[in-house]
Parts: structure tokens; sequence; C-alpha cells
């Protein structure tokens, strides 16, 4: 069974990294993705602290773009301890491990996204996610470094993905539908509602699309929903359906 993806967005320092590799190797995860690192890669601040942990994984990937580095998974989450203007489902670490177990019984691919040292996950970062995750900590003493973070995540994930049931691959069109395809309909109905007038106010165009991923990302559409939304939009803009 493949294992949940941990994605590291602009991560600042490679100790960080090495440090959340060697927490991913630790509870059996082994998919590191990195977007647009700051000091590149490959790192040796990064190797060193991961004392081994990169020779026990698959290569790591480093992409320039979140949206890229979400392509090939189904179900996002999205790693936050700030409020958001944005209806999304918030769990705990061991609730959204849970989750995530559940849907790796089903065949689903998961991924995880942490932000970067400084600032953590963007709005724009958080909207592609379907569930946000939070980490309940002392209110008085309440932040943890990047690699702390991937540690507890990784944990209640081994622990809840060794406890479940055995996996079953949906069949059809009951499959959701990966980031990568979501994000075709997505742009496509960015480019249609901006040839109509859409976004009157240019300004608001980022916040509006926000909001709209927002909308989409939650109602985890399976493969047979997002062809229908690609026809509905279709027949709005009167190209024919074959």
């Amino acid at each position: 069974m493949t294992t949940p993806a941990i994605i590291l967005i602009a991560p600042q320092m490679g100790e960080n990294i090495g440090a959340a590799a060697r927490a991913m190797c630790n509870f059996g995860l082994n998919d590191l993705r990195l977007v647009k690192p700051r000091d590149g890669w490959p790192s040796e601040s990064a190797t060193a602290n991961a004392v081994g942990a990169f020779d026990e994984m698959s290569a790591v990937e480093v992409f320039d773009n979140t949206t890229d580095a979400l392509k090939p998974y189904h179900t996002i989450y999205a790693t936050t301890a700030r409020p958001r203007d944005m209806r999304k489902p918030v769990f705990t670490a061991r609730q959204a491990a849970q989750d995530i177990a559940d849907k790796q019984a089903q065949g689903l691919s998961t991924a995880v996204m942490f932000g970067g040292e400084r600032a953590g996950l963007t709005n724009e970062d958080i909207a592609l996610a379907h569930n946000i995750i939070t980490i309940p900590t002392n209110p008085n003493f309440s932040s943890l470094n990047l690699g702390q973070s991937v540690l507890l995540v990784a944990n209640e994930i081994f622990q809840a993905t060794h406890n479940a049931p055995s996996v079953t691959t949906p069949t059809g069109d009951s499959a959701l539908v990966t980031h990568e395809e979501l994000n075709e309909m997505i742009s496509r109905l960015e480019n249609e509602l901006e040839a109509h007038k859409f976004f009157r106010n240019p300004d608001m165009k980022p916040t509006m699309m926000n909001n709209i991923r927002t909308m989409i990302a939650r109602a985890n559409l399976t493969e047979q929903e997002v062809r229908t939304y690609q026809g509905i939009i279709s027949a709005l803009i009167g190209n024919k359906i074959h």
C-alpha cells in the first residue's frame, strides 16, 4: 500500500527537512515532496540531520509550485494553527490519521502539507486542501518546529494505518478524482469565468478563486462528477457535448 505523502511547502532550513525525513522514516512514511526549498536541493545539512533516513525512502521530489506537487493525490490535508476564512473540516492529528487510514483502505492516495517555518501555509495552499489538521498545544507555548509537527502527524498515521482494514480499491465511476484532474476542471472554470467577465473587481479575483476552490474541494468529487461538471461548463458556453 502506498504511504501518505508529506509535502513541505517552502521549507527554509535543510536541518528541518532532514528532521522531517527522519520522523517520516521512524513511522514508515517514504514519500517526501518539497516545494521551493529556500536553500535548494540536495542539501548537505538535510542529509546530516536525516541520519540515514533518505537511504530508506523514495527519492525526494522537488517542485516549483504546490499544485504540481499535489497532482497524484485524491485527498489532501493542510496543517495550520491559525483560523482561516474558509469552511473546511478541521481534524486533530489523531482524527486526521484515522481519516487517512480509511482513505488508504479504500485505495485512495493522500497527502499532508506543512508550511514553511516562518509563515506556514498560504491561503492559496490551504484552498487546495480538502481538510485542515490542527495540533492542540499549550496555549502559552504553542510553537512547534517543522520536524516536530511532521513527527506528531507521522506517529498518528503509523498507529492508525497499522490498525486499518484491508485495502479495497474503488471501481468504475465511484473513485474520487485526483488533484490533477480536479485542478484541470477548476482551471477551465476559471478561464471561462474570466472570459465571461465574472471577476468584475480584479483585486478580488484571488480571494474569489480561493473560495471557489474551497467549495469544490469540500465536495470530494468523484471522476464521474467531474465529468458531469465539465459537461455543464461545455453546455453553458455553447460547446456541443458528444
